[in-house]
């Protein structure tokens, strides 16, 4: 995930990788195992943005299950919390496998 750095009224996004605009349904398991749906608005190769009335905490570690083009399951990603609004919260995605990476790549043009 990017960090936004403000200077003097300025914001300059230092995303490695770009975000697409997008809605999709995700459930994301917390580490008590409790299942959440929510909606994923945007999303890259690196993180995602959940909207969700229940966000977890900043550094929570979380798994999303999220259905991708050409999967035959939904896919199961790994990924920490790094900044939180009452609207969701913002999610650094961990190891891809080879598989789905490519199905969030296909996703993302």
């Amino acid at each position: 995930m990017s960090r936004r750095l403000v200077y003097e009224g300025e914001v300059t996004d230092k995303r490695q990788h770009p975000r697409k605009s997008l809605r999709l349904s995700v459930v994301y398991v917390d580490a008590s195992g409790a299942r959440h749906e929510a909606m994923c608005i945007d999303l890259s190769l690196g993180g995602a943005f959940i909207e969700t009335l229940t966000p977890l905490e900043f550094g929570a570690k979380l798994e999303m299950e999220l259905q991708l083009p050409g999967l035959e399951k939904p896919a199961r990603v790994d990924a920490t919390v790094r900044w939180t609004k009452p609207s969701g919260m913002g999610v650094q995605l961990g190891f891809l496998g080879a598989r789905e990476t490519h199905a969030l790549v296909e996703l993302l043009r």
